[in-house]
């Protein structure tokens, strides 16, 4: 039967196929769409006759005749094909079995085989963030359709600025976001909102009395409004250095090198007034300012040194002096009290007598204690 099917099909010009249950042929004949096969067998003329096949596990209709045939053919189109269309302000996300194989941007279409599914559509609007539901972006990776989505993670302890197309639209808490990728430019600027320290280092200044010295500060410092720290300077870390420079370096400035050496711990209450105010304009909180360190010239330092060691000795030599007038003065004081009380020299007398006798092993007294002081003290050790 084949072989005289097959002389039957030679002799008129025709030819047999046989379609799978996951297979359809686009036919056309003299140019025009004549039919779209489903599984089985087939017998199509050998002339004039141009087909397509297609697999439906690729489940979108692709082919360079799509547009011909939803035009000239629909009703042929609408019993295989399924059509859906994104309107321009919104996402379609296209499921099939319940998943998400597909994501059509704003306007886009696509043509799918009724049999490869079911099918369903999820609509969302295109919000002015181009925030996508955090369900719906999570389903999405799942799915592996990641994409279509820009997805950005802020720290915690940050705030993230989202800004599209230039613009800034929302404020964003730590945490996933994701948002949708249509052609726009989303970007996420995440600013540290904890206490930090700035360090001002080396910063050179000139004194009053034309000392050139080097300092070194450093600012506690948080960002408490963001958005104005962000959109008022470029760089509000930069803006804090600059302003430390400019405030101690016209506050030290003024100042002798003594008098900055002496008042060192208060000398920056009027600078810190002048960089906390300033800075509070800008969305800065700024907290404890200190200088920490002065750094002197080598020359300076051994000037200081000297100077400093001078006047550690002057103030030895007074306090020598001092003590040796009051020694002086208390001799002279025990003098008059003992010219004037004859039994306090016999006492101090006696008081020098124990201290000798307590050196030595034998002491001999002549003449009694009348002649202590004026006869012979014969010592034996």
């Amino acid at each position: 039967m084949t072989l005289f099917q097959d002389l039957i099909d030679r002799l008129t010009g025709h030819r047999r196929l046989t379609l799978t249950e996951t297979q359809r042929m686009l036919v056309l004949r003299n140019g025009v769409f004549d039919a779209i096969l489903g599984p089985g067998k087939h017998r199509l003329p050998r002339k004039d006759v141009l087909t397509e096949l297609h697999d439906l596990e690729k489940l979108f209709f692709v082919s360079p005749y799509e547009r011909a045939l939803m035009q000239n053919r629909p009703e042929l189109a609408a019993k295989h094909l399924t059509e859906f269309r994104a309107g321009p302000e919104e996402i379609l996300v296209l499921l099939r079995d319940g998943v998400p194989v597909r994501v059509l941007n704003p306007e886009a279409r696509a043509l799918v085989w009724k049999t490869a599914g079911p099918w369903e559509v999820e609509h969302h609007a295109l919000t002015e963030t181009m925030a996508v539901p955090k369900a719906v972006a999570q389903r999405l990776v799942r799915a592996g359709l990641r994409l279509n989505l820009t997805q950005v993670e802020v720290a915690e302890g940050h705030t993230g600025l989202l800004t599209v197309d230039g613009v800034l639209v929302d404020q964003l808490n730590p945490g996933a976001h994701a948002f949708w990728k249509v052609g726009r430019n989303v970007e996420v600027k995440q600013i540290d909102l904890r206490q930090r320290t700035h360090e001002v280092t080396g910063q050179e200044i000139l004194t009053k009395d034309r000392v050139t010295i080097r300092v070194n500060l450093s600012a506690d410092y948080r960002v408490v409004d963001p958005v104005t720290a962000v959109g008022t300077v470029k760089d509000f870390d930069q803006a804090l250095h600059r302003a430390l420079q400019l405030a101690f370096r016209k506050t030290l400035g003024a100042m002798t090198l003594d008098r900055l050496l002496a008042e060192k711990v208060t000398v920056d209450t009027e600078a810190a007034d002048r960089v906390r105010a300033q800075m509070a304009g800008i969305g800065i909180e700024v907290g404890e300012i200190a200088l920490k360190d002065v750094i002197l010239p080598g020359e300076m330092r051994e000037i200081l040194t000297a100077v400093v060691a001078a006047e550690k000795q002057a103030e030895a030599n007074v306090i020598r002096r001092r003590e040796e007038t009051n020694a002086t003065r208390s001799l002279l004081n025990t003098a008059k009290v003992m010219a004037e009380n004859p039994v306090m020299l016999r006492l101090k007398e006696l008081e020098a007598l124990e201290t000798i006798a307590g050196k030595v092993e034998r002491l001999t007294v002549h003449n009694g204690t009348e002649g202590l002081m004026s006869d012979l003290v014969k010592l034996r050790e």
